[in-house]
């Protein structure tokens, strides 16, 4: 395939880099069933097996950032929970080999995670890759992991798993790319965090063999073949001359603030060109634009304790550094379980209690979160805005501010991820004092196409017209109320559509740190008057990949 015939897939983490493929080592392979003469020790090598697994897994939580050591902490609980060993045990004593069994149990998991749907069949991925593990260890075979050819390399995989990307090596890895995944997936989720290009749900992924140079845009989704090897690595190391504050050419201030899930996220230092540009981001981004506090509940029987939980929040604010810090109260429900709420399940998780939603069943959920950030805000000296997720009426963004007023904290806002929130985005302002737009959730709602589904990508492009529509009537109404609106989904971060939000009337942009040079650089070269011309042709368009292509020819390369 030719340089002028690019591979297409999703692009979940913008940025672009040139190197050789290096793939990842898959899945073990299963030999043959074999009697089982000693059914005790059967049992107990598979038992060790789990427990290795679970133990290693446990290891590499301790050293990731919050939001890998969560996932990872999931991981090892899934790898130690009895119930999976009894199975294990009892499949042996039926006559399988400790591979076979494992591999079966692991199955009737994976069957009634994936009927489940929402949260639930996200983590089916999680589990293959336990599986996986566990079957590695049991036949004495090396876990499936990460390469290490001793050079930058792009890497390629079927999919990643969250203890493969939270071993990555950013000054060694130059980009993700997977045949599998979304935009919401783990590979996703921490190639940001890590500050990597990537690129999820490529079709020909399996076709690129190792050694093969590309070039990967995660911001367009694309990967080359063909091309010059002498650029290997180029397009990762260019850092953009940026500094911050953001504004447009002409002027017109946009701020540019920062994704993390705890204070872990704002810690600077590291090798390599992508740890020197998210160093960068967080030294020239002016606040935190979305702090996720649901890692702090993960997994957990019991809610945290109120001093848990403000001294989480407290270290976040301090590490911000005099900063605003706009922090998202739980995000969770039927669709992200917590076993502590004792939500029952749903047919449907994306459309039932979920976000603010769960206040309705379990309000002491809610005051006691906003208490434990009221006093990490005081004992910080912190400015602190406080929004929810998964609004859709003025009524509940009425009843959410006086809650969060009540806390004493003065500056409630609300989240738009659902188009009823942004089609009366107007009253909504009359009840908060800021809109924050999360464009994940919002697309996938305005295009009544599963976030999490690879095969509906191009109906989840944040570029998709309607999408922007909506957008835009948030905009207008921000102008109208005179409050601000951002946007704090993933759109923020690509440096070409930026420059469109603002057109429409976005006042703050939020991504990960790495993003934030970029998109600072792009929206320096434009003045606001440009900046509302692409906005229209952006709207105009017929489609998605129409809307970007307007905007790309008439942007300054």
């Amino acid at each position: 395939m030719s340089k002028a015939e690019p591979l297409t897939g999703l692009g979940v983490s913008p940025g672009i880099a040139v190197g050789p493929v290096a793939r990842m080592a898959g899945r073990p392979e299963l030999p043959a069933p074999a009697p089982v003469s000693d059914v005790d020790g059967e049992v107990a090598a598979a038992a060790a097996a789990l427990d290795t697994v679970a133990k290693d897994l446990t290891g590499r939580a301790a050293g990731a950032a919050a939001d890998a050591g969560a996932i990872l902490e999931a991981q090892s609980l899934m790898a130690a929970d009895p119930a999976l060993a009894d199975s294990v045990a009892e499949l042996i004593r039926a006559g399988s080999d400790a591979a076979h069994a494992l591999t079966e149990a692991f199955e009737t998991y994976r069957e009634m995670l994936a009927g489940a749907g929402g949260y639930l069949a996200e983590r089916v991925a999680d589990l293959d890759d336990v599986r996986d593990r566990a079957v590695a260890a049991v036949l004495g075979r090396p876990m499936p992991g990460v390469p290490h050819p001793g050079f930058p390399y792009v890497l390629v995989a079927d999919d990643l798993a969250p203890a493969d990307t939270v071993g990555l090596d950013p000054a060694a890895v130059l980009a993700l790319v997977t045949e599998r995944g979304s935009p919401t997936s783990h590979t996703a989720i921490l190639a940001r965090s890590l500050g990597l290009p990537a690129v999820v749900g490529l079709p020909g992924a399996a076709g690129l063999a190792d050694g093969t140079v590309v070039r990967v845009d995660g911001a367009a989704g694309t990967v080359e073949v063909g091309v010059d090897p002498t650029a290997v690595g180029a397009a990762a190391g260019e850092l953009p001359d940026y500094a911050g504050p953001g504004r447009t050419a002409d002027g017109h201030a946009v701020q540019l603030l920062l994704n993390i899930g705890s204070a872990a996220d704002l810690a600077t230092g590291g090798g390599g060109p992508a740890a020197a540009l998210r160093d960068a981001g967080i030294a020239a981004a002016e606040g935190v634009g979305l702090f996720r506090t649901e890692f702090l509940f993960l997994d957990r029987h019991d809610m945290p304790a109120p001093d848990e939980q403000q001294a989480a929040y407290e270290a976040a604010f301090r590490a911000a550094g005099g900063r605003k810090v706009v922090l998202r109260t739980l995000d969770a429900g039927a669709d992200k379980p917590l076993p502590f709420l004792g939500l029952r399940p749903e047919p449907n998780p994306a459309l039932g209690v979920r976000g603010l939603r769960v206040a309705r069943v379990r309000p002491e959920v809610l005051t006691a979160q906003l208490r434990a950030v009221a006093a990490a805000a005081r004992a910080a000296g912190a400015e602190v805005w406080v929004m929810a997720p998964m609004v859709s009426t003025a009524a509940e963004a009425a009843s959410f501010a006086g809650a969060v007023r009540q806390a004493g904290l003065p500056i409630p806002g609300v989240m738009i991820e659902v188009p009823a929130a942004a089609l009366h985005a107007d009253r909504l302002l009359a009840e908060v004092d800021f809109l924050s737009i999360g464009t994940n959730d919002l697309g996938q709602y305005t295009m009544a196409a599963d976030r999490q589904s690879g095969d509906l990508a191009e109906l989840l492009d944040p570029w998709q017209p309607a999408l922007l529509s909506l957008v835009a009537a948030c905009g207008e109404a921000g102008r109208r109320a005179g409050k601000p609106v951002g946007v704090c989904g993933e759109a923020a971060a690509d440096p070409l559509l930026a420059p469109v939000l603002v057109g429409l009337g976005i006042t703050s942009l939020s991504m990960s740190a790495r993003a934030v040079p970029q998109v600072g650089a792009a929206l320096a070269r434009l003045t606001l008057a440009d900046c509302t011309e692409l906005a229209g042709l952006a709207v105009a368009a017929d489609s998605a990949a129409s809307a970007r292509a307007a905007v790309r020819d008439r942007v300054p390369q």
